[in-house]
This record gives C-alpha cells, sequence and structure tokens, in this order.
C-alpha cells in the first residue's frame, strides 16, 4: 500500500507540475526589471528551449536587453537532456545557440545545473510548485537573484515566510498569473487563447523575487481609525481582525490579523511581520504549525475568516489620522 501511494502521489506531483507559462505573462512580469539583466547571464533551469516562453522571450530581446548570456536547461524525468547557451547572434531565431548534452536528466538539483546556477547572475523561471521549496532554498544558499513564479499560497509554507519576514523574498509588482499552458495528455478543462495552446487555471501563482523594483517600499497611506466595534479580535488570539488592506487603523498599534493580499502592498519599513503563534490564548494554537491564523482558528465568534498574516506597524500612529 505504502509503495503505492508513494506512485500515485509523485504522479500527482507530475500532473501538478505540468503547467507552462504563456509568453504574454513572461513578458508582463519583466516590464518592472529590463534595467537589471543589462550584461548580465540569464539562467532559465526549468525550461525546454523548444516549448519555453522565458527562452523565447530572453531570446527575442536578447539585444535589447544587453544581456551577456542566456542559459536554458532542459529537464525529462527519465532521459538525459540537454542544455543550450546563446551569446547573441540572429535573436529571432529560437534555434541559435549551443546545445550541449548534459550527462544526466537536468533535474535543478544536479550537479550539472548546479554549476550553471554558479554561473548565473539572474535566474528567471516556472520551477515545480511540488518542490517550490526546495528551489527556493537552493536559491537563496547561492545567493542568487531571481525572478520565478510560484504559487500564492507559498507564503503559508514554514520555509517560505521566515525569508519573507527577514526581507529576502517578496512579491513583484506584476500581478496574479491565472492561466497556464498545458499538455494534450492532462484532463483538465481548459480555453485555447490566441496562439491556440490549451490553457487552463492552476494555482493562484506569483512573481517571487529578491530584486527591488520602484514602488516597492512605498508608504502605506492609512485613514481608519481603530473602534473594538468594527475590529473585533480573534476567539483564539490576541490579534484583532482587519478585512481589507485598506482598513488597516491609523491609530492602532497592536497585533493585527490581515489578508494575504497585504503582500500587494507591504512596506518592511513601515510594518514587521509577526508569528501568530506568539499571540494565541491557548497550546492548542501555540504548537500549531504554522506562522498564519487560518480555518478554525481565525474564527471570530465562533465563525471562521479567510486565513490572515499577522502585522504590527513599525511607525506608531502614521497615516492621516488628524
Amino acid at each position: 500500500m505504502a509503495d503505492n501511494n508513494a506512485k500515485f502521489s509523485r504522479a500527482k506531483n507530475t500532473q501538478n507540475d505540468e503547467f507552462y507559462t504563456q509568453l504574454t505573462d513572461v513578458s508582463k512580469g519583466m516590464k518592472n526589471y529590463k534595467k537589471f539583466f543589462k550584461n548580465k547571464i540569464i539562467l532559465c533551469n526549468c525550461d525546454n528551449p523548444r516549448h519555453s516562453a522565458f527562452w523565447k522571450y530572453f531570446h527575442l530581446n536578447f539585444e535589447a536587453l544587453g544581456l551577456k548570456k542566456l542559459v536554458s536547461a532542459h529537464y525529462n524525468q527519465v532521459e538525459t537532456t540537454y542544455k543550450m547557451e546563446y551569446t547573441g547572434g540572429n535573436d529571432n531565431d529560437m534555434e541559435d545557440g549551443v546545445k550541449t548534452p548534459f550527462k544526466g536528466n537536468g533535474d535543478f538539483r544536479n550537479d550539472e545545473s548546479v554549476e550553471l546556477l554558479k554561473e548565473a547572475d539572474i535566474v528567471v523561471t516556472n520551477p515545480p510548485f511540488s518542490l517550490l521549496r526546495e528551489y527556493i532554498a537552493q536559491l537563496i544558499k547561492y545567493d542568487k537573484k531571481f525572478l520565478i513564479i510560484g504559487t500564492q499560497n507559498a507564503l503559508t509554507y514554514k520555509e517560505i515566510f521566515p525569508l519573507i519576514r527577514d526581507n529576502k523574498i517578496w512579491w513583484s509588482a506584476s500581478g496574479c498569473i491565472r492561466w497556464f499552458i498545458i499538455p494534450n495528455y492532462i484532463d483538465k478543462k481548459y480555453k485555447l487563447n490566441d496562439n491556440g495552446e490549451r490553457v487552463a487555471e492552476g494555482d493562484r501563482s506569483r512573481w517571487w523575487t529578491n530584486i527591488g523594483y520602484k514602488g516597492r517600499c512605498e508608504k502605506l497611506m492609512l485613514c481608519k481609525k481603530y473602534t473594538p466595534e468594527k475590529y473585533p479580535k480573534y476567539d483564539n488570539y490576541d490579534v484583532i481582525n482587519v478585512s481589507h488592506v485598506d482598513d488597516i487603523p491609523c491609530d492602532y498599534n497592536g497585533a493585527m490579523g490581515v489578508p494575504i493580499t497585504f503582500f500587494d502592498k507591504y512596506n518592511p519599513e513601515q510594518f514587521e511581520l509577526l508569528d501568530a503563534r506568539d499571540y494565541a490564548l491557548n497550546d492548542k494554537q501555540k504548537n500549531k504549525n504554522t506562522f498564519l491564523i487560518k480555518d478554525i482558528d481565525s474564527a471570530i465568534n465562533g465563525k471562521p475568516v479567510y486565513a490572515r498574516i499577522v502585522i504590527r506597524k513599525r511607525i506608531m500612529n502614521n497615516g492621516n489620522c488628524d
């Protein structure tokens, strides 16, 4: 039974990872970062260059972005694969580049792939969502700049949240990605995009990055005033509930539970992220394996709300409270 469960889990992860990014979404994701690419080596280490929108975007824009080199690593579960390297020539010819066979299958954890990572300046790709924790840990280990796609819910992972709290990773300004290209063999409700490709809704996803952008640390103006009636506390936490980011009160300096969309406007100079367990009122919540308030623990008068991040203002009474 255990072996069958393992096979099922592998199959499920493989299907969940078979979501490919559309070129339009790659282009939108890069618009705030173009100046960072000049004279840089870009690595797309989860990408078959024959199909990858990342390879296509950077190849087409190689000269315009002033890139030094573009590298793509092709992965295959069971076969040896190859890397492609492009240093300029014919940007419009996607086959223009040097193809070199791997000894292995192109997995980002293989020694060959790690050597490519060490050489790269910026990593840009859509990694396997089932391996996102491990993938980001590797980027942090080798101190690499990156722009990658990952599920929005990754911020709830115990391995990811401390990186957000310590200002080592954040969401870019490019918004959500909902629609992904899927292979023909995946049985899932789909529609056709403008290129005739099958696209389906995947996990609501974001661009995760450690590259700053203009406007990231703009101060969020606060104008609402606190009242116990409007901002009740959770049943199990000494934390007030804030239903919408725009409703964060300007005159409350304690712990507040806010929606996860708060990260779109998160300024680490204005707010600090807190561990919800530090504000739990009983041992059951104190021993939870999560930094957030979620599920039944988010209840107010017995009625749960959506998952909440716990924050506190660093700057007292900031905003317009007059």
